[in-house]
């Protein structure tokens, strides 16, 4: 009995091996190719669950997404024989995977060199075509807009896409990148010693022009200062002189008497004069009477 449990144990689980052998599940991420005792039979899978016969039929998968191809850097010669050190990358996919298994043989790292050749192919022809100023910044675009038209054209044979081919960056050589910095250096200190220059003297003429100002000013302030003491002091002299004139003899008195004061400042001053002067008037009568 357990023999005979064991025996239907045993066939139980090849039917379940030679069942799940029996199908294959294709993604929408995978293509599929299914061969019969190595020949092609059907490549044109869909993403679902599909039949095939054991160890009659096997099935290969391969990418349907967009695969990327960075190359390494590569150095080019332009217009001038001046080497350039490009970086590029392609965006290429599997369009016709039954003509890409019969050109490539399903390998991947073929595909990849045979478009990293046909790439670095087509950058030395466009490079060789240009200077090192439309490689770098006017015809760039205008590369890769060639380049991507003329690998598809020559790839769409072995069922592939080519999506896009980008450069990365430009770079010169080390020996040659720096004599450029070197003349962007100078060019640099060159530029800002005008800008200095043109700035120290646009600062002088901002000083000067306010000296001017300011002296201008300080004049015209000074100018109006003058008229305003002038004023003051006419307007004084008319206001003494309408005071003054209502007594003049006391005027007279008040200016002897103001002229004594500055005069015998000390108290041993000594003046020597005739004492019948105009000066000494007041000392014998205050109306000024001799």
């Amino acid at each position: 009995m357990e023999t005979k449990n064991m025996f239907f144990g045993i066939v139980a689980i090849l039917i379940f091996w030679i069942g799940s052998m029996s199908f294959f599940v294709v993604n929408e991420k995978e293509q599929a190719i299914k061969f019969q005792l190595g020949e092609f039979v059907r490549a044109d899978y869909t993403p679902g669950i599909y039949f095939k016969l054991p160890f009659v039929n096997n099935v290969r998968k391969f990418e349907r997404r967009i695969i990327t191809l960075d190359a390494p850097p590569v150095p080019y010669l332009t217009l001038e024989k001046k080497n350039l050190i490009v970086d590029s990358y392609i965006k290429w996919r599997i369009k016709d995977v039954e003509a890409y298994y019969r050109s490539m043989r399903g390998q991947e790292s073929m595909a990849r060199d045979r478009l990293s050749k046909i790439v670095q192919e087509g950058l030395r022809n466009e490079f060789a075509k240009r200077t090192i100023q439309e490689a770098i910044s006017g015809e760039r675009a205008e590369i890769m807009q060639m380049m991507s038209a003329n690998i598809s054209k020559q790839v769409a044979e072995f069922g592939i896409e080519v999506i896009d081919v980008r450069i990365k960056r430009i770079e010169l050589p080390v020996e040659v990148s720096e004599s450029v910095f070197k003349r962007m250096r100078a060019e640099r200190e060159r530029v800002a010693k005008d800008l200095r220059s043109r700035g120290k003297e646009k600062a002088e003429r901002l000083k000067a022009d306010a000296d001017r100002e300011g002296t201008i000013l300080l004049a015209e302030a000074n100018r109006e200062s003058e008229q305003t003491r002038g004023a003051g002091d006419a307007k004084a002299s008319e206001i003494y002189a309408n005071a003054y004139s209502k007594n003049e003899e006391f005027y007279n008195l008040y200016r002897s008497l103001g002229a004594y004061k500055n005069v015998f400042t000390q108290s041993d001053d000594l003046m020597v004069i005739d004492a019948k002067s105009e000066f000494f008037k007041y000392f014998k009568d205050s109306k000024g009477q001799k």
